[in-house]
């Protein structure tokens, strides 16, 4: 009989915190600026009636490059950058619940649903500001925009990138006060929440599916990276509906969930709660890839010496 193996998992208390923050700040820079054309793309697949203007990744992809270029895949990065700070609250939140949860369940199963819901939760109350700003940057197309909001255009460079940020926050604010900034917030809870609650436990059952099913001297960290996408596509396909929901009500200013539900299936049938899956799903990949090789590789990094010889990779 084979052999069979576990996917040792580093527990926080194992980390040199310092050494971990850095890193890891460092490689979600790289990881969105690799995969932040297709957040942009997937946004406004969701939002448009129908094919008005794209009819597919791809399509949306070439005709944005040729009539706004290269800059026009990256509207709204800057703002959207400093999404870093939750990213590293929930790490730090996914960690310490893990350790809490485990006081009372050894299931790898349920410390993952747990821990990738209340990080999910600490997350999005830090990142949908910043995602309401960084939306409707990326609405605004050359002379026009698709989303509430139009931006007058600037020949000075500092303005573009400045000044249509600041002009987006007061439209924002005018238009919805303090509460605008919080519009969807629900809806995001209700997306990203079950999609890293469900991502976890799945990127753990395929690890150790896989384990079972490859020879022994298999590299954990190559399971790992072929786990990791197959959760992703998983997570995605499962809340991809609730996603459409939420980029309209946050681009469009609408404030009910059901309604905009109703109005969608109305327009657009079934098939438009798929809408941006294949973008969610081709950006997530990649990405999934370089967060869970470079997160394995991050704690295996940050390990604190002491721990070191105990490790088998």
């Amino acid at each position: 009989m084979q052999d069979k193996r576990n996917i040792q998992i580093i527990e926080w208390e194992h980390l040199d915190k310092k050494k971990f923050y850095v890193f890891g700040i460092c490689m979600t820079m790289m990881i969105r600026v690799s995969v932040y054309p297709f957040t942009l793309i997937r946004t406004r697949l969701q939002v448009q009636k129908g094919k008005s203007l794209y009819n597919g990744t791809f399509d949306a992809f070439v005709k944005i490059l040729r009539t706004e270029g290269a800059s026009g895949l990256y509207r709204g990065f800057l703002v959207n950058t400093f999404t870093l700070i939750s990213g590293q609250c929930y790490v730090t939140t996914y960690e310490l619940t893990r350790k809490y949860v485990a006081c009372y369940s050894n299931s790898n199963t349920v410390k993952s649903l747990v821990a990738g819901g209340s990080a999910s939760l600490v997350a999005q109350s830090i990142t949908v500001p910043i995602d309401i700003v960084s939306q409707h940057l990326m609405m605004q197309r050359k002379g026009e925009t698709m989303g509430r909001f139009r931006i007058q255009n600037s020949d000075c460079k500092r303005a573009l990138v400045f000044g249509q940020t600041k002009e987006v926050i007061v439209q924002i604010f005018k238009a919805d006060g303090l509460r605008g900034f919080y519009r969807g917030y629900v809806a995001s809870l209700l997306t990203y929440i079950p999609n890293s609650a469900v991502w976890w436990p799945f990127y753990h059952f395929y690890a150790e599916q896989l384990s079972r099913l490859t020879p022994k001297d298999c590299p954990h960290l190559l399971l790992q990276a072929i786990s990791g996408p197959l959760a992703a596509a998983t997570a995605s396909t499962l809340t991809n509906p609730m996603d459409v929901i939420r980029a309209r009500v946050q681009v469009e200013g609408k404030n009910s969930i059901i309604l905009t539900f109703k109005q969608l299936m109305a327009e657009e049938g079934p098939w438009g709660l798929t809408k941006g899956l294949s973008a969610r799903i081709i950006s997530a990949t990649p990405s999934t890839i370089v967060i869970v090789v470079g997160y394995e590789t991050l704690k295996k990094l940050s390990l604190r010496p002491e721990f070191m010889d105990s490790r088998h990779w």
